[in-house]
């Protein structure tokens, strides 16, 4: 940790080790995104794949790239960020590990919301997004108000969040028993979580959301930082903690609506990235840009994963991360409580 003067005579301090991690994970992230880009029934080599994103590719090529896959890249990015940045928002705001988005039942809303459009309306594609987007928000104005008691404090708001969560769990099942098969089966595809068919019409949506909600979560970076220490500390030193709490969660919501209704409630990334980014960095705090770096690299690197390592029967991404992450999780237990933490 460092400090940094700017030529306007501003400075902050720098910690050289997270932003070592923030350019290794960007770089990763890309990377993985080419070789994914030039995955396919038709591969194409990840020089030919950057030399078509310049211009230079021929024009089988520019279709292929630039057409069919890189808005599937894109979405797997940004979704993949969005939801590794919820979930060291919500960790941090709740002060504990296991305070993420799909662990306290905002997943689980978004797909209440997105099936009831699927059961009861069979609604097209956009349909169903606006509807795991509502459904994602309602979630979260719910939660807020049940774990409002003068103030919403972390323990409150995870207990409150795992009941919710078993509840629209049963909402799901029920929806699933009432539709027909042909909305049954699509609904669990939707489910599972897939960049599968993905377009341009998901990308624009997730980048005009990232632009608005990015700069308030990193302004609030320090404010965040604060509470992890408690509500009392971060009281005297200044920060308006409800208010700080309710500007952070309500933006955190959005990331995750948004990014479960662009691909589907894809599990554990939420929860993972955080964690590795903070190991990975070894400072304190949310780290929400190394969170995000994280989670992108992990979504993409998993669909990479969901295409090529099983032969001809690709796997939606979903499985891999609930997998992967599922594995993470008994290993982080395990490792908790030989450190006597659990």
């Amino acid at each position: 940790m460092k400090a940094v003067r700017t030529p306007g005579g501003y400075s902050f301090r720098a910690d050289t080790r997270s932003l070592v991690v923030v350019v290794a994970l960007l770089a990763a992230a890309l990377a993985a995104g080419v070789v994914l880009v030039g995955s396919g029934d038709f591969d194409i080599a990840p020089l030919d794949v950057v030399r078509t994103l310049f211009g230079s590719g021929t024009p089988q090529q520019d279709f292929i790239v630039n057409e069919l896959r890189l808005p599937r890249v894109l979405v797997g990015l940004l979704v993949g960020a969005a939801f590794g940045i919820s979930g060291a928002v919500f960790q941090s705001v709740s002060r504990n590990p296991l305070g993420s988005p799909d662990v306290i039942g905002f997943g689980q809303g978004s797909s209440v919301g997105a099936l009831v459009v699927i059961v009861w309306f069979g609604g097209s594609a956009t349909e169903v997004a606006v509807g795991a987007l509502l459904g994602g928000l309602a979630t979260g104005v719910a939660v807020y108000l049940l774990a409002w008691k003068k103030g919403v404090h972390g323990y409150r708001l995870v207990l409150v969040g795992i009941g919710a969560a078993a509840m629209l769990t049963a909402c799901i099942q029920y929806l699933l028993t009432k539709a027909q098969l042909v909305d049954a089966t699509r609904a669990m595809v939707w489910l599972t979580g897939s960049l599968d068919g993905r377009d341009w019409a998901q990308v624009w949506p997730l980048l005009a959301l990232f632009a608005v909600l990015l700069p308030v979560i990193l302004a609030y970076g320090r404010p965040l930082r604060m509470l992890e220490m408690g509500d009392d500390a971060a009281y005297a030193l200044g920060v308006p903690v409800q208010r700080t709490r309710t500007v952070l969660m309500l933006a955190a919501v959005l990331l995750n609506a948004a990014g479960t209704a662009a691909a589907g409630p894809i599990s554990f990334v939420a929860l993972t990235a955080p964690q590795l980014a903070r190991r990975l960095t070894r400072a304190t705090g949310p780290n929400i840009l190394a969170s995000g770096c994280m989670g992108a690299t992990l979504l993409v690197t998993a669909d990479w994963a969901s295409q090529r390592l099983f032969g001809e029967s690709k796997l939606p991404v979903g499985v891999v991360t609930g997998v992967v992450g599922g594995l993470y999780l008994l290993w982080l237990l395990v490792t908790e409580r030989k450190a006597g933490r659990i």
